[in-house]
C-alpha cells in the first residue's frame, strides 16, 4: 500500500476564475479525510485583487474596474492576473513534519531554487514573506490553516501586466517594488515555469508518487 504522505495529486487548471477556485479549495479542505492525498493546483486567474483576513482597505489605493474579493488567507492585499503562475498547495500538516512557518519557508525556497535554475539570485525576507530580487517582489505568499490542513499558496509573476500593482500597496507595503521573470531576463513560457516549480515543490516536500484515482472538487462556474 503506497504511503499517502508521499503522494501528491497535481492539477493543471489553466485560467480559472478566482471565486470558484477559492470555494473549491475550501470544499476540498473541509471534506478531505485522513487518507486523502495532498494536492497542488497550478493555474492563472483573470484580473482580481484579493484582500486577506487582516487586510486594511487603505492599502487599496485605486482598484478601478478590477474586482476586490475579501478572502480567508493571511496577509494584506495582492493582485492576480494573466501571466502570473498561481500554485495552491492543499496539505494535511498533521501528517507531515512541518509547521506553518516551515511550510512558508519551503514555498519561498522552491521559488528561490526555480530562479536559480535560470541564473537569477533571489532571497526571502523574514519580516515580509515572499521572494525578492534586488528589492523587487517576484512572488507573494499567503496561507490558511484549518484543523491542521492548509490551502492557498503562492503567486509568481512570470510575464504579466504589472500596472495593477501600482493601484495597491502590495502586501501592505507602500512603495514596494514588484518585478517578474520577464523583466529579470527569463523568457521561459509559463508552462515551463509551472513544471519546474512543481518539481522543486515535490523535491523539497518529499513527494515521490501520484494517487491512482484522485478525486476532488475543481473550480466551476
Amino acid at each position: 500500500m503506497p504511503d499517502v504522505r508521499e503522494q501528491l495529486c497535481v492539477r493543471h487548471l489553466g485560467r480559472a476564475d478566482y471565486l470558484p477556485t477559492w470555494h473549491a479549495m475550501q470544499t476540498f479542505t473541509r471534506d478531505r479525510g485522513p487518507d486523502t492525498p495532498d494536492e497542488l493546483w497550478l493555474l492563472e486567474h483573470p484580473p482580481v485583487f484579493t484582500l486577506g483576513l487582516n487586510g486594511k482597505p487603505e492599502h487599496l489605493l485605486d482598484p478601478g474596474d478590477i474586482p476586490v474579493i475579501p478572502i480567508d488567507r493571511g496577509g494584506q492585499v495582492t493582485y492576480h492576473g494573466p501571466g502570473q503562475l498561481v500554485a495552491y498547495l492543499l496539505v494535511d500538516l498533521e501528517r507531515r513534519p512541518l509547521g506553518v512557518q516551515a511550510l512558508v519557508r519551503t514555498l519561498e525556497q522552491a521559488v528561490i531554487d526555480l530562479l536559480a535554475d535560470y541564473g537569477v539570485t533571489a532571497r526571502a525576507r523574514r519580516e515580509a514573506p515572499g521572494v525578492y530580487v534586488d528589492g523587487g517582489k517576484v512572488a507573494a505568499l499567503g496561507l490558511r490553516v484549518k484543523k491542521g490542513r492548509c490551502y492557498h499558496g503562492l503567486a509568481l509573476n512570470v510575464a504579466m501586466d504589472l500596472e495593477p500593482f501600482a493601484r495597491i500597496n502590495p502586501c501592505g507595503y507602500p512603495g514596494q517594488a514588484v518585478t517578474q521573470l520577464r523583466d529579470l531576463g527569463i523568457s521561459a513560457p509559463i508552462e515551463q515555469v509551472s513544471t519546474r516549480l512543481q518539481a522543486h515543490l515535490e523535491a523539497l516536500l518529499g513527494y515521490t508518487g501520484r494517487p491512482e484515482e484522485p478525486v476532488a472538487p475543481t473550480p466551476h462556474d
